[in-house]
């Protein structure tokens, strides 16, 4: 759009980091007839690649633990995800490495000063999503580590091609683990909003008269608000485009009535990315030169074998092993990775729960205290015994009451709980109240089965923003004990996601008497941490 608006002899210069040949057309198209092209060579002579296939995160782990302080200079290790820089800058940490997490999350301030500190070699290393990425540049860098596998080999050459610009010798270590696909999956299938989630919109936008926010959006329709502004954004640069936006409110546009998404240019743009992710399986496994394969991969005119890398001069490569106290410290850890359940202070915007008269900003006296929960859900430690537990056997093992017992000593909720409660359920009557029982036992207090599910409502998994959420529960839960003053006590559930049904029983709890309640789930299985 902007170069349709230019005069045609205006000169444009459209520069790349790194494209392969679909790409370079791509650019070329988009700019018009008449467009010269200049490339140069890809090779990094700097660059020593390594591929490590170490599919456990305790692996991986362990190895950077081990490694990370012989590596020349200062570095970035990269990672999928939020959650994953968090936890490994903490890992780094405690075997005594200066690292740093930075994130989309943290404020631009805060992401400032650590590039000034990694410039200035003040760190010894960054664990950095692609937040870090265009327009940062430090010659001397050291090392790019990828704790994960990217989801191109674009993606990854621009990222390990950081290290090493000015200086002899650089290493880029490229990790393959489990979570990989998963990771890379969600994004390729979450490119381009369904077409159930636009219509959803649009029939909403074209009935709302006088147009809608996206608070209004979220009640109307249930689909999480990320994927509200994600369908919106992709709305309003489509031409014709069938939504407008005027202050805070959306409307839907006379190209409302007819829009359908481009489902071809959907699947062939799924189609390349999901070639992408095949061509990075097959680099992370090939045998070859690694410089020659990225070089191939991204249509250099002069691939090359390098001489430096793991499979061209593996002899040179003198990485320490993971040991078995480093391996065994690594799992420890991941153990202890518990998560806090922080309380909500209100109610969805324009949601009464009927039947309990809670809306607005909750009382603290309705409030529970801040929770905790053993693991992420499919973590490595206690993640997949969780798994197991909910959808194999039935029943949580007791470990994982050992384990909860190990949390709640380090955790000291206050003031300590005196009983424990759980969340109950229809569909899944046992596995959580058997788990509460043994975990009161180890504890030394008393279960007590003081709430009842009354209500056969959807599931709240099937509920994707706060407004459906809360009101799926309008009614569900019941407290079947006379209302009196109770000690504080545990409220125990496998599974916390949005915190609503915790914020809707701890209400009914402390409603009745409850002094205090301290909120334990085996795992958080939440989107907000990612």
């Amino acid at each position: 759009r902007v170069l349709q608006a230019m005069p045609a002899n205006v000169p444009v210069l459209a520069t790349t980091a790194t494209a392969n040949d679909r790409v370079v057309e791509d650019v070329k198209r988009q700019i018009g007839i008449g467009t010269e092209l200049a490339r140069g060579s890809l090779a990094r002579r700097s660059l020593r690649l390594c591929n490590i296939n170490a599919s456990d995160a305790v692996e991986r782990m362990a190895w950077l633990a081990a490694n990370i302080p012989s590596l020349p200079g200062s570095g970035i290790v990269y990672t999928l995800t939020v959650r994953d820089s968090e936890r490994v800058t903490m890992w780094l940490r405690e075997n005594d490495i200066d690292a740093e997490a930075y994130h989309a999350k943290l404020e631009n301030e805060d992401r400032e000063e650590l590039e000034r500190r990694l410039m200035n070699n003040e760190v010894k290393v960054l664990v950095a999503t692609v937040a870090l990425g265009m327009g940062f540049d430090k010659p001397d860098l050291g090392f790019v580590i990828h704790y994960q596998r990217p989801s191109s080999v674009v993606h990854y050459y621009q990222q390990v091609g950081r290290a090493g610009r000015a200086v002899k010798e650089a290493y880029g270590i490229l990790f393959s683990g489990a979570e990989d696909d998963a990771i890379a999956d969600y994004f390729i299938t979450s490119a381009f909003p369904p077409q159930k989630d636009v219509d959803s919109i649009l029939d909403f936008l074209q009935d709302a008269e006088d147009g809608c926010s996206i608070v209004g959006l979220e009640a109307g329709v249930n689909l999480k608000r990320s994927r509200i502004e994600k369908v919106l954004k992709f709305l309003s640069v489509e031409s014709p485009s069938p939504v407008i936006k005027n202050g805070s409110r959306w409307y839907a546009t006379a190209a409302a009535q007819h829009y359908a998404a481009d489902m071809n240019q959907v699947r062939e743009i799924t189609a390349i990315r999901r070639s992408e992710q095949e061509e990075m399986r097959r680099y992370m496994d090939h045998k070859g030169c690694l410089m020659e394969f990225l070089q191939r991969s991204l249509d250099d005119p002069s691939p090359d074998r390098c001489g430096r890398c793991c499979n061209c001069d593996h002899v040179s490569f003198n990485f320490l092993p993971r040991d078995e106290e480093t391996l065994r410290r690594a799992e420890i850890f991941l153990k202890k990775d518990h998560h806090t359940i922080a309380p909500r202070k209100r109610w969805p915007s324009g949601l009464s729960l009927l039947s309990h008269g809670f809306s607005g900003k909750i009382p603290e006296d309705l409030q529970y205290s801040e929770g905790r929960a053993l693991c992420l859900w499919g973590d490595p430690g206690w993640g997949k015994l969780v798994a197991e537990g909910k959808y194999a056997t039935g029943r949580f093992p007791d470990e994982l009451v050992e384990a909860c017992v190990e949390m709640i000593r380090s955790w000291k909720p206050s003031p300590e709980p005196r009983w424990v409660a759980c969340v109950p359920s229809l569909k899944h009557p046992q596995p959580v109240p058997d788990f509460a029982k043994r975990l009161a036992d180890a504890l030394g207090i008393p279960f007590s089965s003081c709430i009842e599910k009354v209500l056969a409502n959807k599931p709240q998994k099937e509920m994707e923003n706060s407004f459906q959420q809360a009101r799926n529960l309008d009614g569900a839960f019941k407290f079947t004990r006379e209302r009196k003053r109770y000690a504080p006590c545990l409220l125990v559930d496998d599974m916390v996601d949005s915190r609503w049904t915790f914020t809707v029983v701890s209400a009914l709890l402390r409603q009745n008497g409850v002094e205090a309640v301290h909120p334990l789930a085996l795992a958080l299985n939440s989107t907000e941490s990612d």
